[in-house]
């Protein structure tokens, strides 16, 4: 079920028609139509979990209905309107927060629009001043356009997404006026198909994509005026359906999506707005039966797990593998197919998708280095660490675990048997530490209990998790502690992660184990830990909230990996089967790390490294 609302705050001045793009889990604007209904330069960040705007700087010229794209770490706005059509592509840098001219499109346009998938930002339809456009271009440097299709008739203002690996086009206006017509672009084959029509003639809807659906909300419907109907377009089975409705009727938003939500943000509905509209995907269900024999096989036709691909680190078997929904094995490493590993490869402990799903960062904890392997093509990226070789100084590790991409740019490591937090710099070089090196005391920021968690939060933050004294602490990105406390019922704590609502869950390791959500003030929001049967949980080492609303463990002594419906307090979804350890015929042994990844490149459960990182071999 589809849930929007409004936020808990406003944007601070009315806006309409601006670029909204989503990086490092934060909100970038530009540009757009003000109160006075006049063209602005201005960029800005906006923390989307409390509506902190911060001004970034200017692009060189005004603009509004222009389409805009994160390419690097740069956010490039393409074409749009001032005084007149213009061709211009301008680029801002996050990071340096300098702009400047990055080249010309191939002719002018406005009204046009921008999707992303895959490592390349395509440009849908748009205004030339004369005419409405039919051509979708392709880019992946901002500067060179390939043509990639051409749309059966121009339109301008139209609802661009991308599911499924399609892009979906959905209304717009065309020389004869506003359109019904939902359209499907192969950006691989430049084939164009019609999947459906909308409820009425639109234009100047929001369109984004949750899961595996499309959505296309609000707009200028005809007849009608502003709208608030939202309406689910399955591309795969060309399906057109009622999905809600807006909290209030608007055209000309911008809409940016981050893991499982998406932010609707200014519009129009007769006057400027600033409103923050907020959707996300809630999944109900049904109970499942409950005998033994065939409560799997019933779950499993009951719920949908999850979209996108799976990764697990199969820690016994000394591989890794990534699976869909259905069970299948999409790709596997170690491979004869694939290259050799520089070394042994063993013991992968942790693994997580970065760049989009382009490589998976792991720690191999028990052959002390940290890796990146890129994905599908299996090579070798960088490492760090020796081999089988234990130790604290620079260049060795002991017991890495846990490495993430850090905001802004880097990693982070709980080197688990060192104490301490190590960091990263962008070229891959240990640049700081929280802890002091082999003393496993207690004592944030100066020491740290033998840390096994060290998630990275949007702004720096880290959740970690010590098995010295069994605390669960967020501290900040010097290590000082904003809160710290022993979870009732979590003795053996790991692996802390946050939700999107601002509590937090972790796993117990021991037999049975649980999982528990709770409060930064310790209080236990949901626990499930069966002590016996299909359910019961044996050391498990992650729990990961998915954007449906199901939880994902790794039962690592269960030997299986699975989904729990918090609402049901079952397994609904699992890979392995419990207590038969194996190799073969969909069984794992000892699986130690998860984590997923939605199609068109999305990386829901953590932070992503910036995108051209890949492109010069570093983290």
């Amino acid at each position: 079920m589809l849930r929007i609302h409004r936020a808990a705050y406003p944007l601070p001045a009315p806006v309409q028609r601006e670029v909204a793009v989503a990086a490092g889990g934060s909100i970038y604007l530009a540009g757009g139509l003000d109160a006075t209904n006049a063209s602005a330069d201005g960029v800005f960040r906006l923390d989307p979990s409390n509506g902190n705007l911060a001004a970034l700087g200017s692009l060189p010229h005004a603009v509004h209905d222009a389409a805009g794209a994160v390419i690097g770490n740069r956010l490039f706005v393409f074409g749009g309107g001032a005084s007149s059509v213009g061709d211009l592509v301008q680029t801002f840098g996050l990071k340096t927060y300098r702009a400047s001219i990055a080249g010309h499109l191939p002719h002018p346009l406005v009204d046009l629009a921008a999707v992303s998938t895959e490592g390349t930002v395509y440009l849908v339809g748009g205004y030339d001043g004369t005419t409405p456009q039919r051509t979708v271009y392709a880019t992946t440097d901002g500067r060179t356009y390939r043509r990639v299709a051409d749309l059966p008739v121009g339109v301008r203002y139209p609802a661009v997404t991308v599911a499924g690996g399609k892009i979906v086009v959905a209304g717009g206006v065309s020389s004869k006026g506003p359109v019904d017509t939902i359209w499907s672009v192969d950006p691989a084959s430049g084939a164009v198909a019609k999947i459906g029509t909308l409820p009425s003639r639109l234009s100047q809807a929001a369109a984004f994509t949750l899961g595996d659906v499309a959505y296309v909300a609000g707009g200028l419907a005809v007849p009608g005026g502003p709208s608030a109907r939202v309406v689910a377009i399955d591309a795969a089975r060309t399906k057109v359906s009622p999905a809600g409705s807006l909290p209030l009727p608007f055209a000309d938003a911008a809409e940016a999506t981050i893991a499982d939500r998406v932010w609707m943000l200014g519009g129009w509905d007769g006057q400027t707005l600033s409103q923050v509209s907020v959707a996300s995907m809630v999944v109900v269900h049904p109970t499942p039966t409950p005998s033994p024999t065939a409560s799997a096989q019933a779950s499993d036709a009951s719920a949908r797990p999850f979209a996108g691909l799976m990764v697990i680190a199969d820690r016994g078997n000394n591989r890794l593998l990534v699976v869909n929904a259905q069970r299948q094995i999409v790709w596997r490493y170690p491979s004869p197919s694939l290259p050799p590993p520089p070394s042994r490869f063993y013991f992968p402990d942790d693994a997580f998708w970065v760049h989009g799903g382009h490589a998976i960062l792991i720690n191999e904890e028990e052959n002390d280095v940290i890796a990146e392997i890129a994905y599908p093509s299996g090579k070798w990226l960088w490492s760090y660490g020796t081999a089988g070789v234990a130790g604290g100084s620079r260049g060795l590790l002991h017991q890495p675990d846990d490495v993430y991409p850090y905001p802004g740019g880097g990693l982070v490591v709980a080197d688990a048997l060192n104490c301490r937090l190590l960091f990263f710099g962008p070229r891959g070089k240990p640049s700081r530490q929280i802890g002091q090196t082999g003393n496993c005391t207690p004592g944030l920021p100066a020491t740290v209990g033998y840390p096994n968690g060290d998630t990275p939060m949007p702004n720096g933050d880290l959740l970690v998790s010590e098995l010295t004294g069994g605390r669960i602490d967020r501290v900040t990105r010097t290590g000082r502690v904003k809160w710290s406390l022993r979870v009732r019922g979590v003795p053996v704590p790991s692996d802390p992660q946050r939700l999107s609502d601002g509590s937090y869950l972790v796993v117990d390791y021991e037999t049975p184990g649980r999982v528990v959500q709770f409060t930064s003030g310790g209080r236990v929001v949901w626990s499930y830990g069966p002590s016996s049967g299909r359910g019961m949980l044996q050391h498990p080492s992650l729990g990961a909230p998915l954007p449906n609303g199901l939880v994902a463990v790794c039962d690592d002594y269960g030997h299986r990996v699975v989904l729990i419906d918090p609402k049901t307090d079952r397994i609904v979804w699992q890979y392995g089967r419990q207590n038969r350890p194996g190799r073969r015929g969909g069984l794992i042994r000892y699986p130690d790390g998860l984590d997923l990844l939605l199609p068109g490149g999305v990386i829901p459960l953590h932070v992503d490294f910036p995108s051209d990182a890949i492109a010069q071999g570093r983290p």
